[in-house]
């Protein structure tokens, strides 16, 4: 479905290639010499049970954060983590089949996961982020591993490509399965794309939620946008964009110093 080879390494030592690790096909005793200091972990984070319009799948965000993390296995040397596939959502609460954590909830169920890797070796973590109510737990999970000598950095979504995404998009605004998001799922997993459902909504989802269930005119899409303006090509731009900048964040956090305890 998603056109991707993920590249698994399982050579250790110094005949290691550029390629990262799927820790999950690994052993235990294969896992340890790779969880060092100078290790930068990728955990990434995509809803796997989502509202995303009527023309996108609820596991939209957890597919992004799959295809995203196989780029970032296949060009960089990360050891990277099972994706988490539950989150903070709130707006997406009144949507059948979408899913939330409470606020505090994700931000410790995040730093309990890092914590449990850090306690190997590992003081870099990068966690590739598909969302954008998740952002404020991120930022409280993040500081609470600083003080623990933690240095923990994250994707955000709507900024890691936001130049190209400015130049290409027509719509008025949006940012939940628009124009953008939409284009991007148009190159990454065009078989879940159901254009034809498309619809164009510029209401606020809060706005939305008092139509739930409803029909007519009125009723609620989960689309905060215009995705009928989606395109694979602008989808390219932008996915290719995405994972240029989150290259560019890991590179840099590979070279940064961990915070002191």
């Amino acid at each position: 479905m998603m056109r991707l080879t993920l590249v698994l390494v399982l050579a250790l030592g110094t005949e290691a290639a550029a390629q990262g690790v799927l820790v999950e096909r690994l052993s235990w005793d294969e896992a340890r010499p790779l969880l060092t200091a100078e290790a930068v972990v990728l955990v990434a984070v995509g809803a796997q049970s989502k509202e995303h319009g009527r023309h996108l799948p609820l596991n939209n965000d957890w597919l992004m954060a799959e295809y995203l993390k196989g780029r970032v296995v296949a060009a960089v040397p990360v050891v990277a983590y099972p994706t988490i596939n539950y989150h903070f959502y709130p707006a997406f609460r009144p949507f059948p089949g979408s899913t939330t954590l409470e606020q505090n909830t994700a931000r410790d169920m995040v730093a309990d996961v890092i914590r449990s890797v850090a306690l190997h070796g590992p003081r870099k973590f990068y966690v590739l982020n598909t969302g954008v109510s998740t952002i404020a737990p991120l930022k409280a999970t993040q500081a609470l591993l600083r003080l623990e000598g933690i240095e923990m950095r994250f994707t955000d979504i709507l900024a890691v490509a936001g130049d190209v995404e400015k130049r290409l998009s027509k719509q008025q605004e949006g940012t939940h399965a628009d124009e953008t998001e939409t284009s991007a799922m148009l190159y990454i997993a065009p078989d879940v794309v159901r254009m034809p459902r498309a619809v164009r909504d510029y209401r606020r989802l809060r706005d939305q939620w008092p139509h739930v269930g409803g029909s007519g005119e009125h009723a609620a899409t989960g689309v905060y946008g215009d995705p009928t303006l989606a395109t694979r090509e602008k989808g390219e731009a932008i996915v290719e964009a995405m994972v240029k900048g989150i290259l560019q964040e890991v590179e840099a956090l590979r070279r940064a110093s961990p915070p002191a305890p």
